[in-house]
């Protein structure tokens, strides 16, 4: 078993998204500045084909709008607040972390995947490594292969769709929808990609992984209750990430299991812990 976690990869989940809201530019600057290795986002396109950074299908509970994402385009997205709800709710509840920059008007906007590749490109790891992009794909929506084929062509664009190795790539792609991953490999076959569970089904009990596929990214209450799941996907060759990791006391449990990556909304924490390893 490993304890010291000096593996292990801290993904930023949405940014350090328990401090600022989700999916904003300061969130991920928060997480740059608290250390994390990788910065995930989820990605659905509008309906002028631009990959933005929202998680859910709707946008009512993160904007001061309403309405199905995909039935809209970048300009209308443009005019929403997608970052004082979370202020107004630190605030309301004095939760530890607000921070005033949720209310900067210039940081309201949505973000688009592109933006966020900037920051990622301009960015380094405090050992200065590159940081890394692990990029969650939404689906179903109406749009199918075409999530996938944004994806690739704006990856080719900054010259992240093609790494050398697989083990080097800067950024992973994870989806609950194999379908969307063979989609990636297909047209970007050394990119890592990471299928996503909130249950283990029983086909992939026993630790293998899907053809294609270099990872399982589980739910902490699949290894919470199955902590012998880690070590069967290593017997395979697979690589485990679990979300979201929070807590003391789960970030304990999940390097003593020997994950090999944490996926949280707090990552200073986490990179806290592995720094007083």
């Amino acid at each position: 078993m490993r304890y010291d976690g000096a593996d292990v990869l801290v993904v930023a989940h949405r940014g350090s998204s328990a401090a600022h809201a989700e999916h904003t530019l300061g969130a991920y600057e928060l997480a740059l500045h608290e250390g994390a290795d990788a910065l995930e986002c989820d990605v659905r396109l509008t309906r002028d084909g631009v990959l933005v950074c929202v998680h859910d299908r709707r946008i009512d509970r993160v904007s001061d709008g309403r309405g199905v994402l995909s039935t809209l385009e970048l300009a209308d997205l443009a005019e929403l607040d997608f970052a004082s709800w979370k202020a107004r709710q630190s605030a309301s509840e004095q939760e530890e972390g607000w921070q005033e920059a949720d209310l900067d008007p210039e940081r309201r906007g949505v973000l688009t995947l592109e933006r966020l590749l900037q920051l990622a490109s301009d960015s380094t790891t405090p050992s200065g490594e590159p940081i890394r992009l692990h990029i969650e794909t939404k689906h179903p929506t109406r749009y199918g292969a075409l999530v996938e084929r944004a994806l690739v062509d704006l990856l080719v664009r900054y010259g992240m769709a093609r790494p050398r190795r697989r083990e080097t790539s800067q950024v992973t792609v994870m989806s609950y929808a194999l379908t969307s991953l063979r989609r990636v490999h297909a047209t970007a076959p050394l990119l890592p990609t990471v299928y996503l569970m909130d249950r283990v089904p029983v086909r992939y009990r026993d630790g293998h992984l899907p053809t294609l596929v270099s990872g399982m990214g589980v739910a902490l209450e699949v290894v919470t209750l199955h902590p012998g799941y880690v070590r069967r996907v290593h017997s395979f060759g697979g690589r485990v990430h679990v979300f979201t990791v929070d807590e003391p006391e789960d970030i304990e449990l999940v390097l003593e299991l020997g994950v090999d990556v944490i996926i949280s909304n707090q990552p200073g924490r986490v990179r806290r812990r592995l720094s007083r390893a």
